[in-house]
């Protein structure tokens, strides 16, 4: 991973640098990700248990919440020990695996979320073809498919910022590896190499966010032809993806495709797709999905009341 360099550490800024604020953040960002968790293994447990959720739909879900843990994990608790510590020192390969890992599962729920849009397309749009369209070993394979993509996403991000020379300073203006702040760090013009980077990441953000309005623009036209009730049932289920996918998406937009520049704001931004969305994502997934409520009722009651007693 050692590269053309003479920086073999850096030293994070954070969100803050007042010892009070500090504490604040790392009590935010400890519930935040105690919820996260908590939140999405729930979930993961319950898909995994429960007989009543085997649809494709739920297949999906399983990973996102797989995807969001991950994500955040590959964050938040780095972020909790710098805000703790007096010197916030990361070495360089560590922070060119932040980075990896940022965008392998940064990508991944893309993928995942494009993929739970196909399955709502092919649902209400081809109904009559859908058992046959989206079996197991189907999903299975989209699945892999996702996986290797990510993969690949990450890992050219990761060769693209590996040929950048750092030989100082190593103050990263953020509270994790990320491209635009390394960008700014590196002794060399970054021109072509924002540009490949712009390209790969905002391609991937631009192009799903594309894909996602079409297809729900052709799952709005169909639905005119089912009854009121299946409408809004079906509207319901859409409403929580597309939350999901604004929540994901924009922020993504925002930072990937730009020049090499970076706003005040940018930190907060980050904090809400990095550390916010996989903390919503499964109130968003429960809330406003009976048969997941249903499921969670029926797998975890019963222990409860067990231990009671």
């Amino acid at each position: 991973m050692q590269q053309n360099k003479t920086v073999t550490e850096f030293i994070m800024i954070g969100l803050t640098q007042d010892p009070i604020n500090q504490k604040v953040v790392f009590i935010i960002f400890f519930i935040f990700y105690t919820g996260t968790m908590v939140g999405n293994l729930l979930i993961i447990v319950t898909i995994k248990c429960s007989q009543t959720l085997g649809s494709p739909m739920y297949f999906f879900l399983f990973y996102l919440s797989f995807t969001d843990a991950c994500f955040s994990t590959a964050i938040a608790p780095r972020l909790m020990v710098d805000v703790l510590s007096i010197k916030k020192v990361i070495s360089y390969n560590e922070c060119m695996t932040q980075v990896f890992a940022l965008h392998l599962f940064g990508c991944m729920e893309v993928l995942v979320l494009l993929l739970m849009a196909v399955d709502r397309y092919v649902a209400i749009c081809k109904p009559l073809h859908y058992p046959t369209i989206m079996r197991r070993q189907v999903c299975i394979i989209l699945i892999v498919f996702a996986w290797i993509g990510s993969f690949i996403h990450a890992t050219t991000q990761n060769t693209l910022v590996l040929k950048l020379p750092f030989c100082g300073p190593n103050l990263i203006d953020h509270y994790c590896c990320d491209l635009q702040p390394l960008l700014k760090l590196a002794c060399m013009d970054t021109y072509v190499i924002n540009l490949q980077l712009v390209s790969n990441s905002g391609v991937v953000c631009s192009s799903s966010l594309f894909l996602l309005i079409i297809s729900y623009l052709l799952i709005l036209y169909s639905l005119r032809k089912y009854s009121a009730e299946a409408r809004k049932k079906a509207l319901s289920t859409c409403t929580s993806h597309i939350i999901v996918v604004i929540m994901s998406l924009v922020p993504c937009i925002f930072i990937y495709t730009r020049p090499a520049v970076t706003f005040p704001m940018d930190k907060m931004i980050t904090v809400f797709y990095t550390i916010g969305t996989p903390f919503l994502n499964p109130f968003i997934y429960t809330l406003r999905n009976a048969d997941v409520k249903n499921a969670m009722r029926k797998l975890w009651s019963p222990k409860i009341t067990s231990e009671r007693r």
